[in-house]
């Protein structure tokens, strides 16, 4: 979540979560597999939820498949697109290099992402963006969006922010329902240093100590449930 700034930011009284909550501004959290039907299957027997294909990504190399995890939050189960194999990005690359399913990130929600990119340039936080975004779902249906990515996230295990178009529905609104996030948590064998890096970026998450970086993520599903990590 991010604090206040001119523009409409909401305002939070603490940037760290403890552990076993989840960010109350997260959007969505990214399961990276090398193959989507193959990740659709791991999904669905973890979840008893099957994913639904959302589209690919033009000039990104990759599609989709989502569940809903709650109100405006979901999970992204994203591969390399085959009918765009010959994409020179390093997430195509790195997906195709999978040898098991793997969270690759995560994404905070904002409404006003001009102001998340002033706060971050204020705190002297390098990002690309906002870059606009889109792809279109098998319905014809086009989502839009625009992200902000930091340029130094070279352990991983730091958001993106991303503002979905007026005119686009959220993607949980009518992907498959039935599991719900319980808690996403950054582990970190220098937490201390991790979180004042999410202070400055005004995120709120928990943050706890571990030999190796790493996402955590528990997910109920149908019947029980289920972690996802990095």
């Amino acid at each position: 979540m991010f604090l206040a700034l001119a523009g409409g930011i909401v305002a939070i009284p603490q940037p760290i979560l403890a552990e076993g909550e989840t960010p109350p501004m997260l959007d969505h959290i990214l399961l990276g597999v090398s193959d989507l039907d193959a990740g659709i299957a791991f999904i669905q027997g973890k979840s008893g939820v099957q994913p639904v294909f959302g589209g690919s990504h033009p000039g990104a190399g990759t599609r989709n498949a989502l569940i809903a995890l709650g109100t405006e939050r979901y999970l992204e189960v994203i591969a390399p697109d085959p009918q765009q194999s010959a994409a020179p990005t390093a997430l195509h690359a790195g997906l195709a290099e999978l040898h098991a399913p793997k969270l690759i990130g995560w994404a905070v929600h904002t409404h006003d992402i001009a102001g998340a990119a002033a706060r971050l340039s204020k705190e002297g936080i390098a990002a690309d963006g906002p870059l606009d975004g889109s792809r279109k779902r098998p319905d014809g249906a086009m989502l839009h969006w625009k992200t902000l990515r930091l340029k130094d996230d070279s352990e991983g295990l730091l958001p993106f922010f991303i503002e979905w178009g007026e005119d686009t529905t959220h993607p949980s609104v009518d992907a498959p329902s039935g599991c719900r996030l319980v808690s996403l948590t950054v582990a970190s064998a220098h937490p201390e240093a991790l979180r004042e890096t999410f202070r400055r970026m005004g995120v709120e998450v928990a943050v706890e100590m571990a030999p190796a970086q790493e996402l955590r993520a528990r997910i109920a599903g149908l019947h029980r449930e289920f972690a996802l990590t990095s």
